[in-house]
C-alpha cells in the first residue's frame, strides 16, 4: 500500500447518510508519480470468447472475440489514454495469437505475457437466454492461463514497476500456481510502492465462498482500493465480523426479494454481470433497493475494512449506482440511464472508469461519475469490452435521443 494521503470530497455525488464515517480522517491513497512507470499493470487470464445469439444446443453462428476481467479493464483504460500493461499466459495456438493481437491493437503492452506450449488458451461461451440473463460456460481447466506462475509477474515488474497493480479475485481461484503468482504480485507492489486495486469478482463456479474469503482476507492489508458488489463485500471482512463469509449477506433483500447487488444469484448460475452496473430503468435516483438497515450494514462493513488499512472501499449497487467509502466519509453516485443491450462486462468497465479518474487525480465524486459512465457504455453495447469509450466520447451519454454527431 502506498500510504500517501489525498484529500477526499466532491460536490456532485450525494453524501451517503449525510455524515462522515465514525473516526474518519480526510486522507485517501495517492498513486506514485515516478517517471517511466506504466500507469497500470493487470494480471490474469484472458480467453477466446464465442458469443451465440440463443440457446447453444440449437446451433447457429457465433461471434469470435476475447474476454477476461483483467484485460477488459486494461482495454477500458487504454481507450481512455492510459499506459497499460497486461501479464498472463496463453497457449501456443491460434487462440492465443488472437488474444495477444487484440490487446496489442488496443495499445496494451503485452511484452510480459507468456506463451505455454503445453496447454491451450482458455475458452468461454456466452449463451443469451433472456433479455437480461446470459449463461457463461467456461472451458479453462488446465488452460495456459490457469498455469500462471510467479515468473510472469516477476518479469513484468522487472521491466517497469506500475503505478497501479490491478488484480481480481478470479486469478487466485484458477489454480495453486495462479494463486501464488497473484500473492507474489501483491508483495512486489508493496516493495515498489505501487497502489493496489482489487476487484473481488467472486465466481461461484471457480471456488466456494469459504475458499474465497480465506484468501481475500489475507490480501486486504495490501489493498488500497477495494471494489466489490454489496453482496461480495462480506468475503473480505475479518473472520468473526458481523456478516462475514458468504456473498449475499451484505444486508436484507430488496423489495423484490433478490440481493441488493448483482452477483449473489447470478454467479451461482454462472451468469457474469447479467444485471450490469448501470440499468436501463430509474438510473437517476438515490438507492431505493436497499433498506436503511442494509445501507447501515454496508457502512459498518466498509468501516471495518478502512480500519484494516484499505484506502477506499467502492461498492457497486447494480441499477442503483455505486457508493464510495473513504476515511473522509461516503459518497453515492446514481447510475446513468441507458437502454440496456448487453450488461456483460459492465463491472470491468466500471473499474476502468474509476481507476482512470483516480489516475487523473479526481476526487471520489469524479471517480464515481466516470465509473458509472463507462459502465453505462458497456451496458449499452454488445460485447465485454467492444463498447468501451474513448476520452472524447465520455460526454456522449448526455446527448438527447436521436443525436447525430457530425
Amino acid at each position: 500500500m502506498t500510504g500517501q494521503p489525498h484529500s477526499g470530497g466532491g460536490e456532485d455525488a450525494q453524501r451517503g447518510g449525510g455524515a462522515p464515517l465514525p473516526g474518519a480522517a480526510s486522507d485517501r491513497p495517492l498513486i506514485p508519480r515516478q517517471p517511466g512507470r506504466p500507469d497500470v499493470l493487470t494480471f490474469g487470464e484472458t480467453m477466446v470468447a464465442l458469443r451465440g445469439s440463443g440457446p447453444l444446443k440449437l446451433g447457429g453462428t457465433m461471434h469470435v472475440s476475447i474476454a477476461g476481467a483483467e484485460s477488459n479493464v486494461a482495454i477500458g483504460l487504454a481507450r481512455l489514454g492510459h499506459d497499460v500493461r497486461w501479464a498472463g499466459a496463453v497457449g501456443e495456438d491460434e487462440a492465443g495469437e488472437l488474444v495477444l493481437r487484440t490487446l496489442r491493437a488496443e495499445g496494451i503492452g503485452v511484452s510480459g505475457a507468456a506463451t505455454d506450449p503445453g496447454a491451450p488458451t482458455g475458452l468461454l461461451l456466452f449463451e443469451p437466454r433472456l433479455p437480461e440473463v446470459t449463461r457463461v460456460h467456461y472451458y479453462r481447466a488446465g488452460s495456459a492461463g490457469s498455469r500462471l506462475t510467479a515468473g510472469v509477474v516477476e518479469r513484468a515488474f522487472a521491466a517497469a514497476p506500475p503505478r497501479v497493480l490491478h488484480l481480481t479475485g478470479i486469478t487466485p481461484a484458477l489454480s495453486p500456481t495462479a494463486h501464488s503468482a497473484a500473492r507474489h504480485a501483491l508483495q512486489l507492489a508493496k516493495d515498489h510502492g505501487s497502489l493496489v486495486c482489487l476487484d473481488v469478482n467472486f465466481r461461484a463456479r471457480l471456488w466456494t465462498a469459504e475458499q474465497a474469503a480465506g484468501i481475500l482476507r489475507e490480501w486486504i492489508p495490501y489493498v488500497d482500493v477495494l471494489i466489490a458488489s454489496d453482496d461480495e463485500l462480506p468475503l473480505c471482512l475479518p473472520e468473526g465480523a458481523v456478516g462475514a463469509g458468504s456473498p449475499g449477506e451484505a444486508g436484507p433483500p430488496d423489495e423484490a426479494g433478490s440481493p441488493g447487488g448483482s452477483h449473489g444469484i447470478d454467479k451461482a448460475q454462472g451468469v457474469e454481470e447479467a444485471q450490469g452496473i448501470e440499468g436501463a430503468q430509474g438510473a437517476e435516483r438515490a438507492p431505493q433497493g436497499a433498506t436503511h438497515g442494509a445501507a447501515a450494514t454496508l457502512a459498518s462493513q466498509a468501516k471495518l475494512l478502512l480500519d484494516l488499512g484499505v484506502g477506499e472501499v467502492v461498492v457497486k449497487l447494480g441499477a442503483d449506482g455505486a457508493t464510495a467509502f473513504t476515511h473522509g466519509g461516503s459518497l453515492h453516485q446514481p447510475a446513468k440511464a441507458v437502454r440496456a443491450v448487453d450488461a456483460v462486462g459492465a463491472g470491468d468497465a466500471f473499474v476502468a472508469g474509476y481507476l482512470s479518474a483516480l489516475l487523473d487525480d479526481e476526487e471520489p465524486a469524479g471517480c464515481l461519475e466516470r465509473a458509472v459512465t463507462t459502465g453505462a457504455f458497456a451496458v449499452a453495447s454488445h460485447g465485454d469490452w467492444e463498447g468501451a469509450p474513448t476520452r472524447s466520447e465520455l460526454g456522449m451519454l448526455g446527448a438527447p435521443p436521436g443525436t447525430v454527431v457530425r
